[in-house]
């Protein structure tokens, strides 16, 4: 039986290729095996960035793929693991090359349960220079003590993007200085990693995929499905682009989704953040406010209905938690460089730092950890004054706020009100963004949040708390304080 399927492909590739050469369209002939030490692994997805084939019983695949790939690659199964390339590059994909045919993949068993595991989520460490991979080595040894803090647990990473700030010459030593991790990470393109004045799109990837590999790819840990996507589209001019996904990303999406059943859960990861709010804006083209979204995100959501969906972007340098619907979270996470290596907070106030997620089968939770910081530092309280626009409240901001928190104002131990939600600026952002000897950069400025709350103490002499309560039930809590100037 497997001979005649075997043989029945083998034909379908020939009609199909012949097809091709017809319509004009170059392909060339992949084949290879899929293993773990001498078993062939059958059911994978293989992949050349277009199309997807799955291995047989003997874990064989042939592909036929259009002569403008540049990789072949898989989805690496659940309770399977790749070969890290420089401790944290996962090398589940191969560079295709004109005089190869057969290209062969060995998995090895993971030796940790990964129905239950953590992902470190980090965006934006956006180096310019050696400095600042200097100042980046902090982030990495707070990364490595949560990690040692998770004993056992299967743990691996995930970067969404604005590895550099158009300083390529870096990846080098970025990869070098984050091998420490000894863990894969999984990478994203950001519009900072492109290669810009090329004449199209096609051109703006080429440079990030030496080092890292293909910019769209899945793989599996437990009962997770992961997606890796590019929605950085180069427009052609200078450093101009817009959040977009295209049709070669959409079609082979939907090839890649066809293996998940309905309701399961799936995580996908990008650079752009889809949307900043729950309804879609008007559009206008503009180099910030829509460029800073993915302006066809209406389409990007259709194909994410059918599952548990978690979107997690980078590339705001905030923090901002939405909720599409009862099935679609998006999580865009603050900035591992802070403020550009030049102040701690980001521009929501948020301190540098990065996400954890952990999951237990299908169930997800998660918290945003600042580097430095200790795990429950989760907001920071300003004293009455503190706010020029809300002289008379207290204000409270809570960096990963979202619609199943509850946020209360405590004098003297006691409750006296449950804080009202406004947009403004971070106190200490606003005077610390306006101070050019340490910004340096003129065009830096603080950014409106939403996760910022507020209420009227009825004793300003009392002693002023916020408490807040996660979706998780998990409570925090911290004194009002004067700002530090």
């Amino acid at each position: 039986m497997n001979r005649i399927i075997t043989t029945l492909l083998l034909s379908f590739c020939i009609v199909h290729s012949a097809w091709c050469i017809e319509k004009g369209l170059a392909t060339r002939t992949v084949t290879g095996q899929v293993t773990c030490g001498h078993q062939p692994l059958s059911g994978v997805a293989v992949t050349d960035g277009y199309n997807i084939v799955h291995t047989d019983q003997q874990g064989r695949y042939t592909l036929i793929s259009p002569v403008q790939a540049r990789f072949v690659y898989i989805s690496t199964p659940a309770g399977f693991k790749p070969p890290l390339d420089q401790s944290t590059i996962p090398t589940f994909y191969q560079r295709l090359a004109d005089d190869k045919m057969t290209y062969d993949f060995g998995l090895t068993r993971n030796p940790r349960d990964d129905h239950h595991h953590t992902l470190i989520v980090q965006a934006d460490a956006q180096v310019t220079s050696v400095g600042d991979l200097d100042q980046y080595e902090a982030m990495l040894d707070d990364i490595q003590a949560t990690v040692a803090g998770l004993g056992n647990r299967d743990v691996l990473g995930l970067d969404c993007g604005d590895i550099v700030g158009d300083s390529p010459w870096l990846f080098p030593e970025y990869i070098k200085r984050v091998a420490r991790l000894n863990l894969p990470v999984y990478r994203v393109i950001g519009n900072h990693d492109m290669d810009y004045n090329g004449r199209s799109h096609e051109t703006s990837h080429h440079t990030y995929e030496d080092y890292f590999g293909p910019d769209h790819y899945s793989f599996n840990r437990g009962l997770v499905h992961y997606v890796v996507i590019n929605d950085n589209f180069y427009i052609g001019r200078e450093y101009f682009y817009m959040g977009y996904c295209d049709e070669t990303t959409f079609r082979w999406l939907e090839q890649d989704l066809r293996d998940v059943k309905p309701g399961n859960l799936v995580v996908v990861a990008m650079h752009i953040p889809t949307r900043l709010t729950p309804q879609q804006q008007p559009f206008a083209y503009q180099y910030g406010p829509i460029a800073d979204q993915m302006v066809n995100a209406a389409a990007f959501h259709e194909l994410l209905k059918p599952y548990r969906a978690h979107i997690i972007s980078g590339h705001m340098h905030y923090n901002l938690n939405i909720e599409h619907g009862d099935s679609l979270y998006e999580h865009n996470t603050a900035a591992a460089c802070g403020t550009w290596w030049r102040l701690p907070e980001c521009l929501d106030g948020a301190p540098r730092g990065y996400a954890v997620y952990d999951f237990d089968g299908d169930q997800v939770t998660w918290y945003y950890k600042g580097a430095g910081c200790d795990r429950d530092y989760q907001l920071t309280a300003y004293l009455p004054g503190e706010d020029d626009d809300h002289p008379d409240d207290v204000v409270a901001n809570v960096w990963n706020y979202d619609s199943k928190w509850r946020i209360e104002l405590l004098e003297n131990g006691k409750v006296t009100a449950q804080m009202q939600q406004f947009t403004g600026y971070d106190p200490k952002s606003r005077i610390d963004c306006a101070d050019r000897k340490k910004v340096v950069y003129e065009w830096i400025s603080p950014m409106p949040t939403t996760h910022l709350f507020r209420a009227c103490p009825k004793d300003r002499n009392a002693r002023l708390q916020v408490r807040t309560t996660d979706r998780f039930g998990r409570v925090y809590m911290t004194d009002a304080k004067h700002l530090e100037r």
